[in-house]
């Protein structure tokens, strides 16, 4: 059987199949695990590889700072995970109690134990300002609200990083992302390229679109387990394409895309059996369905970001769950608490264990926070004049609150901090002086990493 021409086919690896002989949850939007591309109209993987080329940016040698993502979907209760507020009256206070950590003083919710052992190596920010009622993931990616925008729009950060760092690795993408398809499209954003185009979007794992091209049919999850079937699949497919003579016909850029695509650096990265067994049990086993509109609880996401990043990646984006609780919420916090506790918590352990946490940062973080009293359904609503960020990593001082509430939990009443500032620390974290750096947009002007007179925080920083 011949093989297409790779500049238009796509390499799908199909999901784990259910006892009903679907795959995930029964329909094909979840049965895909995508990894991507040579070319999309012309712009693909390829132009990517050409771009960072031109600029100076794939040279070896360069150190491997990286930034990890973590998106929580609807806008999480920041109330009932990592301010707690005792003293408030029953219809706002909720229904968990606070409990101590390993930082002195520092109290967080029950439902994460976990964390409240690692809470040295973080920082919470209780005092999160500047947001806006939009479920979207565009705020917490690119530092920025989404209007007034520059010819193109604002990139996200992994677009910014693939344009001036690169990765740190040739066989593995600067910027991955790893967030499905979800009921919510807005949720679904790994990160807009804007203004510097689609050969900076991040390279799609999880859903289909964008950069998609070569396809490797056959090879399921449960064949991934078995990494010699793998590289044999793999093999198999290059030497077809190579026997075409197509590749060796295509430009250098196009020829190493091919190469990253079927690398096993990049198949490395992403099949977690290749992991020590120990480690993957300290991760967990989450829930593959999608959580309503939002996304699912994929625990395995937060050791596949460590490995990309350890492997070259420069940005991981990923999403978890689904956070937007007008009812019910604590029933559903009490399920998914605990497994956001092991998933973080094991992330941070384990950069912290593989001495990758001075070099690596990690943001939590929702688009906004939850209303202080709680409605009728037992839910809270959309409140975003104050929430909450969560940073670890990065060799940044941690082992701090920054920020407060007041007693009620609505309104920050000492150090509002904006998504800005944050993305300045970890431009900071990642060597980038926002102060001096700047891109044109598509009009020409240059625009800076953040916006004008935006600084790194002291308090992580100074």
């Amino acid at each position: 059987m011949g093989i297409e021409n790779p500049l238009t086919s796509v390499l799908t690896i199909l999901g784990p199949k259910s006892s009903s002989g679907g795959y995930c949850d029964g329909i094909s939007r979840r049965g895909f695990l995508r990894i991507g591309a040579l070319g999309m109209g012309g712009v693909g993987l390829s132009s990517l590889l050409r771009a960072e080329s031109a600029a100076g940016l794939r040279s070896p040698g360069r150190s491997h700072k990286a930034v990890i993502l973590i998106f929580l979907p609807g806008g999480p209760s920041h109330q009932d995970m990592f301010d707690l507020k005792l003293d408030a009256p029953a219809e706002i206070r909720g229904e968990f109690n606070p409990i101590s950590t390993s930082v002195p003083g520092l109290q967080i919710c029950e439902h994460l134990p976990r964390m409240a052992k690692v809470m040295d190596q973080c920082t919470v920010i209780r005092s999160m300002v500047g947001m806006e009622d939009r479920h979207e993931s565009f705020q917490t990616y690119t530092g920025r609200l989404n209007r007034n925008q520059p010819p193109g729009g604002w990139p996200a950060m992994g677009a910014l990083l693939a344009k001036l760092q690169g990765s740190a690795d040739p066989a593995i993408p600067a910027s991955v992302g790893l967030a499905p398809k979800m009921g919510h499209v807005p949720w679904s954003d790994n990160g807009v390229a804007g203004y510097l185009g689609a050969a900076y979007a991040p390279f799609e794992i999880n859903k289909g679109g964008g950069k998609d091209d070569m396809v490797l049919n056959g090879v399921t999850l449960d064949r991934l387990a078995d990494r010699r079937t793998l590289l044999a699949s793999l093999d198999g497919f290059r030497r077809e394409v190579d026997s075409s003579g197509q590749v060796a016909g295509a430009d250098a850029y196009t020829q190493q895309a091919f190469g990253i695509l079927t690398s096993s650096k990049l198949m490395t990265a992403l099949d977690v059996k290749n992991e020590d067994p120990r480690v993957v049990a300290r991760y967990g086993t989450g829930d593959s369905r999608n959580r309503d509109d939002g996304a699912p609880k994929l625990m395995e996401q937060f050791l596949v970001a460590r490995r990309l990043v350890e492997a070259g990646a420069r940005c991981v984006t990923l999403a978890f769950s689904r956070w937007d609780h007008h009812g019910d919420n604590f029933g559903a916090l009490r399920q998914d608490l605990p497994l956001f506790d092991q998933g973080l918590s094991a992330l941070i352990t384990d950069l912290r264990e593989k001495g990758l946490d001075r070099d690596v940062s990690v943001l939590v973080a929702g688009e906004f926070g939850r209303t202080p009293t709680i409605n009728k359904d037992g839910g809270r609503d959309h409140w975003p004049r104050v929430g909450f960020s969560l940073l670890a990593g990065g060799g940044l001082k941690h082992g701090q609150v920054i920020g407060s509430t007041d007693r009620l939990g609505g309104e920050a009443d000492s150090r509002p901090t904006t998504f800005g500032e944050v993305h300045a620390t970890l431009y900071h974290a990642m060597g980038l002086d926002v102060n001096k750096i700047t891109v044109p947009d598509l009009s020409g002007r240059p625009q800076f990493l953040v916006d004008p007179g935006v600084q790194p925080m002291k308090e992580l920083v100074g």
